[in-house]
């Protein structure tokens, strides 16, 4: 056996029903559209109401993993569960792992999004090299014996202001992907996240997804 079948032996692959562990309709909708061509049978922690755990970690890893854990717990079903974040670079990492907390209880992005504005204009990051930016998404399935599988991938872009397009969620908007001219708000989902037959799509959500889809789906 070379080493690439005992490394794939050692993963596990998703088979049945899936719980998405999100109460993010964004979330949602973006992981069932990625599960689809899969045929796998999704249901959301919301349409089994349970519960949102505390998010303790102090990585989008170590979150991703506590919401999977506790709704393959909850469900005893297999859970798929995303944590991701905007990494501004000019801002010292923040708002990272804190950026749904940003946009507080009402999760109003557009107010998170100007507290980013008013941040860079605070420390002079007014041309596009000062603004660069990255969204990150860590993506863990777990089972409810303990197995987990876990991937994490980037996207990197420049933030711009005003926010741009209508489309997608959260900080979408505000954000230029390296190499385009459009923002991820102003982008279809096939774009975003190149479903087939496009192949590989630019967000950090659809990069991290492939890897886990190489290692745990058909």
């Amino acid at each position: 056996m070379s080493e690439q079948e005992i490394s794939m032996a050692q993963h596990r692959r998703i088979t049945g029903r899936l719980v998405i562990a999100t109460h993010n309709p964004g979330k949602l909708a973006e992981m069932r559209e990625l599960l689809a061509p899969h045929g796998i049978e999704a249901i959301s922690a919301g349409e089994l109401r349970l519960g949102e755990p505390e998010e303790t970690g102090d990585s989008f890893r170590a979150n991703a993993a506590i919401k999977a854990i506790a709704a393959a717990n909850a469900a005893q079903l297999p859970a798929f569960a995303d944590d991701s974040g905007l990494v501004v670079d000019a801002l010292d990492g923040a708002p990272g792992i804190y950026s749904a907390r940003w946009a507080g209880e009402g999760k109003d992005f557009m107010a998170a999004m100007s507290r980013i504005e008013r941040l860079l204009q605070e420390r002079g990051a007014t041309s596009p090299t000062q603004r660069k930016a990255h969204f990150v998404s860590a993506l863990c399935v777990a089972w409810p014996d303990g197995h987990i599988e876990e991937v994490e991938a980037r996207a990197d872009g420049t933030l711009v202001w005003p926010p741009r397009g209508s489309a997608g969620f959260g900080y979408d908007p505000a954000f230029l992907p390296d190499g385009h001219d459009r923002t991820f708000g102003e982008m279809t989902s096939i774009e975003k996240h190149g479903l087939p037959p496009l192949g590989l799509g630019l967000s950090h959500r659809a990069r991290a997804f492939v890897k886990l889809a190489e290692i745990c789906l058909d």
